[in-house]
């Protein structure tokens, strides 16, 4: 298998540094807002890297935590007139809620950053005595110029950076873009004892301590969004070697959701909030579109796009549903893996590549309904079908999908009683040889969206988008 590392700015091979076991670290919510569909292409991302390297054969560790302190938590606390922990607790759920929808696997620990005070104070406390970090009036500063590695990661000069935002105008740093690590406290703010006095935890501190909590010293992955490379990966960076750890063997960062060409934020309005947009397309349908494009590449957003990605995926579904009605269920994990898919995959997570082998696989099984083919043949490309799409999250069978529309299946199953009385009365209309009044049916349905196919298993009927 190969990634693309921010770091080395290239496609290396990942080799686990402890084999048969992966160790990642995905920075995850500020839960500050509820998420919109650019927020949680990382959670659509790194799920589908966590499924593809368990298929591999290989266990995984996978931490995701919570920003759940934070100035912009503070601040809409204050906006919505509730403590900041009430705004804190209320947005988390709307992320888990969304990560649900979206059918992202749990991760193995969800930490949230007020649980990991200690551990902070303790990596404090390390680059203090190694000289990277000072405290001054009950704050305390990472020393950007005292890690000469500072900037390789983002691949930036010290001398061409601005002032850290977190601190900016603070005459007591040593340098304008010494970053701050703990941040006195300040009246009506959450505070925390350590030794340079009460106050709460800067934001690029929490992760360097949670993960070094929960992976060690070194770790193979850590990843997150494109925007997080500078400051906040930048700066874990500098955190955790200036301590004497090795850190992340490979960063990877999966590009943006953009309208219009710009990063996707929500200022843009709630239209694109992931429980609005669920509302527009069925969730397997949303997540199929954020998963299909490269990780790397930006992702432009629209309602066409959006609803011309669920045509694609409904094709593919409705060959998964006919096949199983004909073939029935199948042992997924016992088929073999499509090589093509696979060697697609094992390419720095070709999503792109990968779909196009899933669809090659899917023609074939197509062809082989079309000929009335109930052989293994037809029951081997249906269960290599749901192998590939259970990698990208998206096997309309599993489980997890039949649970999510659950709350549909009374509108479903009125609904089919309806289209199954029509369909009654135009084969009746052909059986008597009236076609004008079969042909009649068949148009009123299709005025409502509603296609209707014709095969020696009897008739059956889709909704068109």
């Amino acid at each position: 298998m190969r990634l693309y590392d921010t770091a080395a700015r290239s496609v290396r091979e990942f080799t686990p540094l402890v084999p048969g076991h992966v160790s990642m670290y995905v920075c995850g919510a500020t839960v500050q807002a509820a998420p919109h569909v650019g927020h949680i292409r990382s959670g659509v991302a790194f799920d589908v890297l966590a499924r593809w390297l368990r298929v591999s054969g290989l266990n995984v560790t996978l931490v995701r935590n919570v920003t759940d302190i934070d100035d912009k938590i503070l601040a809409k606390g204050i906006t919505e007139d509730r403590p900041w922990w009430a705004v804190a607790a209320h947005y988390e759920r709307e992320f888990q809620k969304a990560y649900a929808i979206l059918g992202c696997t749990p991760p193995t620990v969800e930490p949230r950053a007020t649980g990991h005070i200690t551990q902070m104070i303790d990596l404090m406390e390390t680059l203090i005595e190694r000289g990277h970090a000072y405290a001054a009036e009950g704050d305390v500063y990472f020393d950007v110029r005292s890690f000469a590695e500072y900037g390789n990661l983002s691949g930036q000069r010290i001398d061409d950076l601005l002032p850290a935002g977190d601190s900016e105008g603070d005459s007591r740093k040593k340098d304008p873009r010494d970053f701050a690590l703990w941040k006195s406290v300040k009246p009506g703010e959450p505070s925390w004892p350590t030794p340079w006095g009460n106050g709460r935890p800067g934001w690029h501190i929490e992760c360097s301590a949670m993960a070094q909590a929960y992976l060690g010293n070194a770790f193979d992955i850590h990843g997150g969004g494109l925007d997080l490379v500078f400051p906040h990966h930048e700066n874990e960076v500098a955190q955790s070697k200036a301590a004497g750890q090795d850190f992340a063997n490979f960063w990877l960062h999966n590009a943006w959701v953009t309208t219009s060409g710009e990063k996707m934020s929500k200022s843009l309005g709630n239209s694109l909030l992931v429980t609005e947009v669920a509302k527009r397309v069925r969730p397997i349908e949303l997540r199929w579109y954020l998963a299909s494009a490269h990780y790397r590449s930006n992702l432009e957003f629209s309602d066409s796009a959006l609803q011309e990605s669920a045509v694609a995926f409904s094709r593919i579904e409705n060959f998964v549903r006919r096949a199983t009605e004909i073939v029935g269920d199948v042992d997924v994990e016992s088929v073999p893996m499509c090589a093509d898919f696979a060697n697609a995959m094992n390419e720095d997570l070709n999503v792109p590549a990968a779909l196009a082998a899933l669809h090659q696989v899917v023609g074939e099984g197509n062809t082989l309904l079309a000929s009335g083919d109930k052989s293994a043949a037809l029951k081997g490309t249906l269960g290599s079908v749901r192998r590939m799409l259970d990698v990208l999250g998206v096997d309309p069978l599993n489980a997890m999908w039949a649970s999510a529309s659950s709350n549909d299946e009374q509108t479903s199953e009125a609904l089919d009683a309806l289209v199954q009385a029509r369909i009654a009365a135009r084969t009746a209309a052909k059986e008597a040889k009236d076609y004008s009044a079969a042909d009649a049916i068949r148009d009123e349905l299709r005025a409502l969206g509603i296609a209707l196919e014709d095969s020696a298993d009897g008739v059956r009927w889709t909704l068109e988008k």
